[in-house]
Protein backbone atom coordinates (compact mmCIF):
# COMPACT_ATOMS: atom_id res chain seq x y z
CA UNK A 1 0.00 0.00 0.00
CA UNK A 2 1.09 3.44 -1.14
CA UNK A 3 0.90 6.92 0.02
CA UNK A 4 1.05 10.11 -2.65
CA UNK A 5 1.64 13.40 -1.23
CA UNK A 6 1.97 16.71 -3.77
CA UNK A 7 5.26 17.87 -1.60
CA UNK A 8 8.91 16.57 -1.77
CA UNK A 9 9.89 18.46 1.34
CA UNK A 10 7.17 16.43 3.69
CA UNK A 11 9.02 13.38 2.81
CA UNK A 12 12.01 13.47 5.12
CA UNK A 13 9.45 13.71 8.32
CA UNK A 14 7.22 11.32 7.19
CA UNK A 15 7.37 7.62 9.19
CA UNK A 16 9.84 4.89 7.04
CA UNK A 17 7.41 2.48 7.69
CA UNK A 18 5.57 4.36 4.85
CA UNK A 19 5.94 3.84 1.20
CA UNK A 20 5.31 7.31 -0.43
CA UNK A 21 5.27 8.73 -3.99
CA UNK A 22 5.18 12.74 -4.67
CA UNK A 23 2.31 13.60 -6.94
CA UNK A 24 1.58 17.44 -7.76
CA UNK A 25 -1.82 16.91 -9.24
CA UNK A 26 -0.13 17.43 -13.25
CA UNK A 27 2.00 15.29 -15.54
CA UNK A 28 2.34 11.59 -15.79
CA UNK A 29 0.81 9.41 -12.70
CA UNK A 30 4.25 8.04 -10.19
CA UNK A 31 2.87 4.74 -9.95
CA UNK A 32 -0.05 2.19 -10.25
CA UNK A 33 -3.15 3.50 -9.22
CA UNK A 34 -4.60 -0.05 -7.70
CA UNK A 35 -1.64 0.22 -4.90
CA UNK A 36 -2.65 3.89 -3.49
CA UNK A 37 -4.17 3.47 0.16
CA UNK A 38 -3.66 6.79 1.30
CA UNK A 39 -4.32 10.25 -1.03
CA UNK A 40 -3.63 13.38 -0.10
CA UNK A 41 -4.71 15.23 -2.78
CA UNK A 42 -2.75 18.63 -4.51
CA UNK A 43 -4.41 22.13 -2.91
CA UNK A 44 -6.28 23.22 -6.26
CA UNK A 45 -10.27 22.83 -7.19
CA UNK A 46 -9.13 21.38 -10.38
CA UNK A 47 -10.89 18.17 -10.98
CA UNK A 48 -7.95 16.30 -13.30
CA UNK A 49 -6.27 15.38 -9.65
CA UNK A 50 -9.67 13.96 -8.40
CA UNK A 51 -10.46 11.39 -11.52
CA UNK A 52 -7.65 9.06 -10.21
CA UNK A 53 -10.06 8.31 -6.97
CA UNK A 54 -12.24 6.18 -8.74
CA UNK A 55 -9.40 3.78 -9.99
CA UNK A 56 -7.84 3.47 -6.79
CA UNK A 57 -9.54 -0.05 -5.67
CA UNK A 58 -6.87 -0.03 -2.12
CA UNK A 59 -8.25 3.73 -1.30
CA UNK A 60 -8.79 3.77 2.34
CA UNK A 61 -8.23 7.80 3.65
CA UNK A 62 -8.07 10.92 1.05
CA UNK A 63 -6.98 13.77 2.58
CA UNK A 64 -7.71 17.38 1.59
CA UNK A 65 -6.00 20.57 1.68
CA UNK A 66 -8.93 22.76 1.56
CA UNK A 67 -11.78 23.50 4.27
CA UNK A 68 -14.99 22.94 1.69
CA UNK A 69 -14.85 19.23 0.35
CA UNK A 70 -18.28 19.52 -1.72
CA UNK A 71 -15.87 19.28 -5.15
CA UNK A 72 -14.68 16.03 -3.53
CA UNK A 73 -17.95 13.99 -2.88
CA UNK A 74 -18.56 13.22 -6.58
CA UNK A 75 -14.91 11.80 -7.00
CA UNK A 76 -14.64 10.05 -3.75
CA UNK A 77 -15.37 6.23 -3.52
CA UNK A 78 -17.96 4.51 -1.14
CA UNK A 79 -16.54 3.55 2.13
CA UNK A 80 -13.35 5.68 1.86
CA UNK A 81 -12.63 8.52 4.51
CA UNK A 82 -12.28 12.13 3.59
CA UNK A 83 -10.54 14.39 6.40
CA UNK A 84 -10.59 17.93 5.23
CA UNK A 85 -8.03 20.82 6.25
CA UNK A 86 -9.38 20.99 9.53
CA UNK A 87 -7.54 24.42 11.27
CA UNK A 88 -5.59 24.80 8.49
CA UNK A 89 -7.14 28.14 6.41
CA UNK A 90 -8.20 29.88 9.79
CA UNK A 91 -5.38 32.14 10.03
CA UNK A 92 -4.88 33.04 6.67
CA UNK A 93 -9.01 33.15 5.92
CA UNK A 94 -9.82 35.26 9.16
CA UNK A 95 -6.79 37.66 8.30
CA UNK A 96 -7.88 38.22 4.70
CA UNK A 97 -11.39 38.75 6.09
CA UNK A 98 -10.83 41.34 8.26
CA UNK A 99 -8.32 42.68 5.90
CA UNK A 100 -11.35 43.12 3.21
CA UNK A 101 -14.06 44.71 5.92
CA UNK A 102 -11.08 47.20 6.68
CA UNK A 103 -10.25 47.74 3.16
CA UNK A 104 -13.65 48.11 2.08
CA UNK A 105 -14.97 50.35 5.40
CA UNK A 106 -11.93 52.74 4.96
CA UNK A 107 -12.20 53.41 1.11
CA UNK A 108 -8.89 51.43 0.44
CA UNK A 109 -10.68 50.92 -2.84
CA UNK A 110 -11.05 53.81 -3.86
CA UNK A 111 -7.62 55.37 -2.64
CA UNK A 112 -5.90 52.78 -4.62
CA UNK A 113 -7.61 54.21 -7.97
CA UNK A 114 -6.88 57.52 -6.64
CA UNK A 115 -3.33 56.84 -7.00
CA UNK A 116 -3.51 55.46 -10.72
CA UNK A 117 -5.72 58.35 -11.98
CA UNK A 118 -3.45 60.71 -9.76
CA UNK A 119 -6.00 62.02 -7.85
CA UNK A 120 -6.02 63.21 -4.40
CA UNK A 121 -9.37 61.56 -3.00
CA UNK A 122 -9.74 63.05 0.29
CA UNK A 123 -12.89 62.15 2.02
CA UNK A 124 -14.50 61.03 5.32
CA UNK A 125 -14.90 57.24 5.90
CA UNK A 126 -16.18 54.80 7.56
CA UNK A 127 -13.98 53.47 10.65
CA UNK A 128 -14.34 49.76 11.59
CA UNK A 129 -14.20 50.55 15.09
CA UNK A 130 -17.95 51.13 16.95
CA UNK A 131 -19.19 48.54 14.17
CA UNK A 132 -21.05 45.45 14.81
CA UNK A 133 -19.87 42.09 13.09
CA UNK A 134 -21.69 39.18 12.46
CA UNK A 135 -20.30 36.38 12.06
CA UNK A 136 -22.49 33.77 10.07
CA UNK A 137 -20.43 30.29 10.80
CA UNK A 138 -19.42 30.47 13.84
CA UNK A 139 -16.05 27.21 13.53
CA UNK A 140 -12.55 26.92 13.51
CA UNK A 141 -12.69 30.38 10.48
CA UNK A 142 -15.26 32.24 12.43
CA UNK A 143 -13.42 32.39 15.42
CA UNK A 144 -10.15 33.09 14.65
CA UNK A 145 -11.92 36.16 12.64
CA UNK A 146 -13.01 37.36 16.18
CA UNK A 147 -9.50 36.80 17.50
CA UNK A 148 -8.57 39.13 14.87
CA UNK A 149 -10.76 41.70 15.73
CA UNK A 150 -10.17 41.66 18.88
CA UNK A 151 -8.72 45.40 19.35
CA UNK A 152 -10.56 46.86 16.58
CA UNK A 153 -13.42 48.04 19.40
CA UNK A 154 -16.28 46.13 17.79
CA UNK A 155 -19.13 44.29 19.18
CA UNK A 156 -19.51 40.66 17.40
CA UNK A 157 -22.75 38.27 17.00
CA UNK A 158 -21.90 35.10 16.32
CA UNK A 159 -24.83 32.66 14.37
CA UNK A 160 -23.67 28.83 13.92
CA UNK A 161 -25.96 25.77 12.99
CA UNK A 162 -26.28 24.97 16.52
CA UNK A 163 -26.77 27.55 19.54
CA UNK A 164 -24.91 27.25 22.09
CA UNK A 165 -23.38 29.61 24.92
CA UNK A 166 -22.77 32.93 23.28
CA UNK A 167 -23.72 31.52 19.85
CA UNK A 168 -26.75 31.52 18.41
CA UNK A 169 -28.59 29.39 15.49
CA UNK A 170 -29.78 29.79 12.40
CA UNK A 171 -33.19 30.06 13.44
CA UNK A 172 -31.96 33.31 15.10
CA UNK A 173 -30.32 35.11 11.74
CA UNK A 174 -33.38 37.20 10.81
CA UNK A 175 -33.78 39.09 14.00
CA UNK A 176 -29.53 39.80 13.97
CA UNK A 177 -28.97 40.81 10.50
CA UNK A 178 -30.97 44.12 11.35
CA UNK A 179 -28.54 44.90 13.92
CA UNK A 180 -25.10 43.81 12.06
CA UNK A 181 -22.97 46.82 9.84
CA UNK A 182 -20.95 43.92 8.73
CA UNK A 183 -22.09 40.30 7.99
CA UNK A 184 -19.38 37.91 7.86
CA UNK A 185 -20.18 34.22 5.63
CA UNK A 186 -17.86 31.64 7.08
CA UNK A 187 -20.18 28.48 6.07
CA UNK A 188 -19.21 25.61 4.23
CA UNK A 189 -21.06 24.88 1.40
CA UNK A 190 -23.83 22.11 1.87
CA UNK A 191 -27.01 21.89 0.20
CA UNK A 192 -28.60 23.71 3.68
CA UNK A 193 -26.01 26.71 2.84
CA UNK A 194 -26.49 26.68 -0.80
CA UNK A 195 -27.42 30.21 -1.60
CA UNK A 196 -28.37 30.77 1.50
CA UNK A 197 -27.70 34.59 1.29
CA UNK A 198 -30.78 35.22 -0.65
CA UNK A 199 -32.80 38.00 -1.54
CA UNK A 200 -34.75 38.02 1.89
CA UNK A 201 -31.62 37.72 3.73
CA UNK A 202 -30.20 40.88 2.04
CA UNK A 203 -33.45 42.58 2.17
CA UNK A 204 -32.99 42.29 6.19
CA UNK A 205 -29.11 43.72 6.20
CA UNK A 206 -29.55 47.57 7.15
CA UNK A 207 -28.67 50.29 4.41
CA UNK A 208 -25.04 50.32 3.99
CA UNK A 209 -24.41 47.35 5.03
CA UNK A 210 -21.67 45.39 4.17
CA UNK A 211 -21.36 41.80 3.24
CA UNK A 212 -17.76 39.79 3.51
CA UNK A 213 -17.99 36.59 1.86
CA UNK A 214 -14.71 34.07 2.64
CA UNK A 215 -16.99 30.85 2.18
CA UNK A 216 -17.60 29.66 -1.49
CA UNK A 217 -19.76 32.11 -3.61
CA UNK A 218 -22.43 29.51 -4.03
CA UNK A 219 -23.27 30.63 -0.26
CA UNK A 220 -24.98 34.15 -1.90
CA UNK A 221 -27.24 34.28 -4.50
CA UNK A 222 -25.63 36.21 -7.04
CA UNK A 223 -28.69 37.26 -8.57
CA UNK A 224 -29.94 38.58 -5.79
CA UNK A 225 -26.67 40.62 -4.62
CA UNK A 226 -26.13 42.17 -8.07
CA UNK A 227 -29.17 44.89 -7.80
CA UNK A 228 -28.74 45.64 -3.84
CA UNK A 229 -24.84 46.65 -5.02
CA UNK A 230 -25.97 48.49 -8.00
CA UNK A 231 -28.28 50.12 -6.30
CA UNK A 232 -25.76 51.12 -3.59
CA UNK A 233 -28.30 50.00 -0.94
CA UNK A 234 -25.38 47.02 0.33
CA UNK A 235 -21.77 46.98 -0.10
CA UNK A 236 -20.19 43.61 -0.45
CA UNK A 237 -16.41 42.62 -0.53
CA UNK A 238 -15.95 38.87 -1.67
CA UNK A 239 -13.35 36.39 -1.65
CA UNK A 240 -15.61 34.13 -3.78
CA UNK A 241 -17.95 34.85 -6.38
CA UNK A 242 -20.36 32.70 -8.55
CA UNK A 243 -19.57 31.96 -11.28
CA UNK A 244 -16.23 32.22 -10.33
CA UNK A 245 -14.35 33.35 -12.18
CA UNK A 246 -16.76 35.85 -12.91
CA UNK A 247 -16.60 37.03 -17.02
CA UNK A 248 -16.39 39.96 -18.53
CA UNK A 249 -18.52 42.34 -18.40
CA UNK A 250 -20.36 40.83 -15.35
CA UNK A 251 -22.09 43.93 -13.27
CA UNK A 252 -20.14 42.77 -9.83
CA UNK A 253 -16.78 43.93 -12.12
CA UNK A 254 -18.01 47.45 -11.65
CA UNK A 255 -20.55 47.73 -8.82
CA UNK A 256 -20.19 51.19 -6.15
CA UNK A 257 -19.10 49.82 -3.38
CA UNK A 258 -17.69 46.22 -4.23
CA UNK A 259 -14.08 45.27 -3.26
CA UNK A 260 -12.81 41.49 -5.39
CA UNK A 261 -10.10 39.29 -4.47
CA UNK A 262 -9.49 35.93 -6.68
CA UNK A 263 -10.35 33.27 -4.10
CA UNK A 264 -7.10 33.60 -2.17
CA UNK A 265 -8.49 33.33 1.47
CA UNK A 266 -6.12 30.41 2.36
CA UNK A 267 -3.15 31.35 -0.32
CA UNK A 268 -0.93 32.97 1.33
CA UNK A 269 2.58 32.53 3.11
CA UNK A 270 0.75 30.69 6.01
CA UNK A 271 -0.62 27.78 4.01
CA UNK A 272 2.68 25.58 3.26
CA UNK A 273 3.77 25.05 6.47
CA UNK A 274 0.33 24.60 8.09
CA UNK A 275 -0.18 22.06 5.09
CA UNK A 276 3.17 20.28 5.63
CA UNK A 277 2.63 20.08 9.26
CA UNK A 278 -0.68 18.37 8.73
CA UNK A 279 -0.25 16.04 6.29
CA UNK A 280 2.61 14.73 8.68
CA UNK A 281 0.56 14.55 11.49
CA UNK A 282 -1.99 12.90 9.20
CA UNK A 283 0.26 10.32 7.83
CA UNK A 284 2.07 9.61 11.48
CA UNK A 285 -1.54 8.55 12.21
CA UNK A 286 -2.24 6.45 9.38
CA UNK A 287 1.60 4.49 9.81
CA UNK A 288 0.24 4.21 14.02
CA UNK A 289 -2.98 2.34 12.42
CA UNK A 290 -4.93 5.79 14.43
CA UNK A 291 -7.95 7.25 12.93
CA UNK A 292 -7.32 10.21 11.55
CA UNK A 293 -8.51 13.72 12.18
CA UNK A 294 -10.90 15.99 10.67
CA UNK A 295 -12.84 13.04 9.37
CA UNK A 296 -15.65 14.68 7.27
CA UNK A 297 -17.12 11.20 5.44
CA UNK A 298 -16.44 7.64 6.29
CA UNK A 299 -15.87 5.73 9.54
CA UNK A 300 -13.78 7.13 12.08
CA UNK A 301 -12.38 3.91 13.18
CA UNK A 302 -8.63 2.68 13.06
CA UNK A 303 -7.62 3.10 9.35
Amino acid sequence: MRVWVPYPEVLPRLPESLAVDVYEGTGELPGPLEAVGFYVAPYTFDPGPLEPLLKMPALRVVQTLTAGYEHVLPYLPDGVTLCNAGRLHDTSTAELAVTLMLAARRGIPDFVRGQDAGQWRHRRWESLADATVLIVGYGGIGAAVERRLAGFEVDVLRVARRPRAGVAGLAELPELLPRADVVVICVPLTEATRRMVDAGFLARMRDGGLLVNVARGAVVDTAALVPEVVGGRLRAALDVTEPEPLPPGHPLWTAPGVLLSPHVGGNSTAFLPRAHQLIVDQLGRFAAGEPPHHVVVGPTVPV
